[in-house]
């Protein structure tokens, strides 16, 4: 087999761990991923040799700072084939990335103009746009889903008009897993006239996008979601878009010339870079990048998909346990319920024995109102996970159902 999971397991430390103990089986891959000593060693390594501030100093270890993090856009842009590295801005993560463009948009919109978003989006990415509705008066409308978690493309096609300026959507689905379709997306939105931002966080780990190839407007990812640290991510802007929109903060970086009459502001990317950044956090984006490009993002793919198809089947086999999420294109995401049980409950006692899944509504509670759940039990998967770990959840989940009922 190609794809070593037992060898690739030897790089993440973290799953040597116990829990509770028991040997931990770490299943909130979509919440964050695990970090491998590739990445732990350049963070332990910047901060031992090049720890400086960057783009400002004439000395050695602020340009040796500054070359390390520029050549991380650069693997950034490579990785997602940007066609300029000014096009991606380096930010604290999707949320702030998101608010950058609402924020931007606040001058380009009118009363009774239109922006579609989702039905299945992450809260980041409907709360930014509703802010942005109240500020300027624009009209939020909702492209709906069908039970099998699905956008009814049928009802967007309808909804996308000449009043329509900004579309917003989700490459993948955080609580479902979905696969949207952003290609007809992009397409439709782009007949019209309209700016499409997808939101990219939950793809990043399984997908590799193009970004010349999708033609979107703007992207968005974090670092964390791709066995990179928290507190870094990327917004990509195409360049028309970046010069037209005002700059989201206001300091130092960011600008060409300060007077008290008067600033000008910098080139892209930095007029988006306002402050001292996550300068190792960048750096390591990059090495994180390096390493999933490593094991092949096609053998991900592979490996991942085996992963749920066979947790789907075999957690089906439990009597009254649901899948919600049963999209025909999916990544290795499983959200489900077993009836009369509440979801906290199943994964506290799953979290005694030493496996971690997410419980709740997973910061997307228009999904969860659609079903007419409190929330669900997600398992997301990693190329990390082993088969034998998905018998150790199904286990887990049988046994949590026989103390619970």
């Amino acid at each position: 087999m190609r794809f070593n999971v037992e060898r690739i397991r030897t790089d993440f430390p973290i799953l040597n761990r116990e829990v509770n103990g028991k040997s931990l089986v770490y299943l909130d891959n979509a919440a964050t991923s695990q970090t491998p000593n590739q990445v732990i060693d350049v963070i332990v390594d910047y901060y031992r040799r090049l720890n400086a501030n960057i783009h400002r100093g004439v000395h050695t270890l602020s340009q040796e700072a500054t070359d390390a993090y520029e050549e991380a856009r650069i693997k950034i842009q490579k990785h997602f084939n940007i066609a300029k590295s000014h096009e991606v801005i380096l930010t604290s993560g999707t949320t702030h990335s998101i608010n950058l463009v609402a924020s931007g948009f606040s001058s380009y919109l009118s009363k009774d103009d239109e922006i579609l978003v989702s039905a299945m989006e992450h809260h980041s990415n409907i709360v930014p746009w509703q802010m942005l509705c109240e500020r300027t008066g624009a009209v939020l409308k909702v492209i709906p889903m069908n039970q099998n978690g699905e956008l009814v493309m049928e009802d967007f096609h309808k909804l996308i008009s000449e009043r329509t300026k900004l579309v917003f959507c989700n490459h993948v689905s955080n609580a479902l897993g979905t696969i949207n379709p952003i290609e007809e997306i992009i397409k439709a939105s782009h007949k019209v006239g309209a700016a499409v931002l997808v939101d990219g966080a939950q793809a990043a780990p399984h997908i590799k996008a193009d970004l010349q190839a999708l033609d979107v407007d703007f992207y968005t990812i974090s670092a964390h979601k791709v066995c990179g640290p928290t507190g870094v991510g990327m917004l990509y802007g195409k360049e028309f878009w970046l010069k037209k929109l005002p700059p989201y903060q206001g300091g130092g970086e960011m600008i060409a010339e300060v007077t008290f009459d008067k600033t000008t502001y910098a080139d892209l990317p930095h007029k988006f870079e306002a402050g001292t950044p996550n300068i190792c956090g960048g750096i390591a984006f990059g090495a994180a990048l390096d390493y999933m490009n490593s094991l092949g993002f096609d053998d991900i793919a592979v490996y991942e998909h085996e992963l749920l198809e066979y947790a789907t089947s075999e957690l089906l086999k439990i009597e009254g346990l649901k899948i919600y999420g049963t999209a025909k294109n999916k990544t290795s995401v499983i959200s489900f319920n077993i009836e009369h049980i509440h979801p906290y409950d199943i994964g506290t006692i799953l979290d005694k024995l030493g496996i971690a899944v997410r419980t709740g509504h997973h910061c997307a509670q228009p999904i969860m109102d659609f079903y007419k759940i409190p929330g669900t039990v997600r398992a997301s998967f990693s190329f990390y996970n082993t088969m034998e770990e998905v018998d150790v959840l199904v286990e887990g989940v049988k046994r949590a159902k026989n103390m619970l009922l």
